[in-house]
């Protein structure tokens, strides 16, 4: 018997479907319209370690716990309304660890009408690198040496609270108005900023007047890199 050339148009179109969602850089799972889930694409058996027959049939919540039923028919009330849904959740591997990600849910006619796409992109590497990055951040800012970050022409991107004080600015933003070669004029200075320009690193003492008399400042300058790319100089200046 002959199959109809809609049903050829419509296996063309699910066998498509199928060779997308396997491309797909994020985890895909895929659910009858109460949740229950009818497909995973490759990478979803890699972020999950589930095979596919695992998950076959299991609630959404088996992977993403708190995607109740209840939930999942909230989600497509408020389909109704837009065309996805975007959610912050913390997803379940078979190994019992977990990892955050972001969830996109939006609507697609799979095998039946109002079948359910649930997007899953893991976000954990995302998150340590912010709190590796916040926790640089705080470091910078306690730190007792002035510290500052400049672009290739000199002027100031970033300086730490220390390095405010020690030029008598109000606050960092002020200090940031100003240029290297403001601030920091005298042999060997200007070429040493060329230097580290340059990749060198480099370090010298100098004698600086102060209110209670002279004292030495321990100078230290780098290249900025951004991988292997220059993209300034960083520097510290320490009372010693």
């Amino acid at each position: 018997m002959a199959i109809p050339a809609s049903t050829n148009t419509l296996l063309d179109h699910k066998s498509l479907f199928r060779q997308l969602l396997a491309g797909c850089y994020d985890a895909v799972l895929i659910t009858d319209p109460n949740g229950h889930i009818i497909e995973v694409n490759p990478r979803a058996v890699e972020y999950f370690l589930h095979s596919d027959y695992e998950t076959a049939d299991k609630p959404i919540g088996f992977l993403i716990p708190g995607v109740t039923p209840a939930v999942v028919q909230r989600i497509r009330r408020g389909l109704g309304e837009d065309r996805h849904v975007m959610l912050d959740a913390t997803c379940i591997r078979k190994d019992g660890t977990s990892f955050p990600a972001e969830v996109t849910v939006s609507v697609v006619d799979l095998i039946d009408p109002g079948d359910l796409v649930f997007t899953v992109r893991n976000v954990e590497r995302r998150k340590r690198q912010t709190a590796r990055f916040k926790s640089q951040e705080n470091a910078f800012a306690a730190s007792q040496s002035a510290l500052f970050a400049c672009a290739p022409d000199g002027r100031f991107r970033c300086a730490n609270p220390a390095f405010a004080e020690m030029f008598g600015f109000d606050d960092e933003e002020e200090a940031c108005k100003a240029n290297f070669s403001d601030l920091m004029p005298d042999d060997p200075l200007p070429a040493l900023f060329e230097r580290a320009l340059e990749g060198e690193k480099a370090a010298v003492r100098i004698k600086a007047e102060a209110d209670e008399g002279a004292e030495e400042i321990e100078i230290r300058l780098a290249p900025d890199l951004q991988g292997k790319k220059i993209t300034g100089v960083v520097g510290s200046l320490l009372r010693v």
